[in-house]
């Protein structure tokens, strides 16, 4: 086991310059070093890991294979260390400088983002908030990912033995272009068989509720895209017959261009339950208390 009394962990700090910008030059000015101060900290990190991370091919430099493993690791060590140091006795959201890192869809960063926004200008005004794109293999490894972060973002049927907190319901709406002819004013389930779709998502681990819940009801849609973004899908429903499912907080706004229609599902959907789900080390952590708070008084206000 690596001992930090051993470790100058001042060099994360170059690290992570490194691997992100992959030039010493273009490091250095980063951190407003001079090149040479860099280099004598890459020498250092090359001997300390065994690995020269950084290659050079041509007249630019590459990562080695090590280098690449490092990079995520490096930014989830840095985010860990600047949580620890902005740690106060008592949390005063209306002083705080603290960043709070969220993983979800399009959907939830669409569907909270203007009562969020609002109710941090009201509370917390130095509080930052960075959205990020799950991925799959994010979801399925949920409970080591989370660790890192504030938390994900997710309906109920994807993560099990996690705190959560339920933050609003939702419905599904099935979406289609506003000059469908095929679409009257009502979808019957022979339109879900015979239309191309656009789905949102589809893998093992990565689908939405209401388009599992129609394959068990015998339906397999004929997919023609798929798009990992619910707010894309009217750009590849209009002007088509294509159909796609989005949630019904969300449809309200996508209706709005004119260029598609929400029509109810033609089949008893499944309601959706968004979540918010976290790591229980950050349980009693007062500034999370606080966060999760917030997120329950953003949803509360969604029309």
């Amino acid at each position: 086991m690596v001992q930090l009394a051993n470790l100058d962990l001042n060099l994360l700090i170059p690290l992570d310059a490194l691997l992100r910008e992959r030039s010493v030059t273009r490091a250095a000015a980063a951190m407003g070093l001079s090149q040479p101060a860099l280099s004598a900290s890459l020498a250092r990190l090359r001997r300390h890991f065994g690995d020269e991370l950084l290659t050079r091919v041509g007249n630019s430099y590459e990562l080695t294979p090590l280098a690449v493993a490092l990079r995520r690791r490096v930014g989830v060590a840095l985010a860990g260390a600047e949580q620890v140091f902005a740690s106060e006795p008592v949390f005063d959201p209306a002083v705080s400088r603290r960043t709070f890192t969220l993983l979800g869809s399009d959907y939830p960063m669409a569907v909270l983002g203007r009562p969020l926004a609002a109710i941090l200008v009201e509370q917390a005004p130095g509080v930052r908030l960075r959205f990020q794109h799950h991925t799959a293999t994010v979801v399925e490894s949920a409970g080591e990912a989370l660790r890192d972060i504030d938390g994900i973002l997710l309906p109920h049927g994807f993560l099990s033995e996690l705190p959560y907190l339920d933050l609003f319901e939702d419905t599904w709406m099935c979406l289609v272009a506003a000059d469908n002819p095929t679409v009257g004013e009502a979808l019957t389930m022979a339109d879900l068989a015979a239309l191309p779709w656009v789905l949102t998502y589809n893998s093992p681990a990565a689908f939405t509720p209401a388009d599992r819940q129609l394959k068990m009801l015998g339906i397999e849609p004929r997919v023609q895209v798929v798009v990992e973004s619910f707010l894309a899908l009217p750009f590849y429903i209009a002007g088509t017959d294509r159909i796609g499912l989005v949630q019904g907080h969300l449809a309200r706004e996508l209706v709005r261009s004119g260029d598609v229609r929400a029509l109810p599902c033609p089949y008893d959907v499944v309601p959706l339950v968004e979540a918010l789900w976290w790591h229980p080390v950050h349980e009693h952590d007062p500034e999370h208390v606080w966060f999760r708070d917030v997120l329950a008084q953003a949803s509360a206000r969604i029309i």
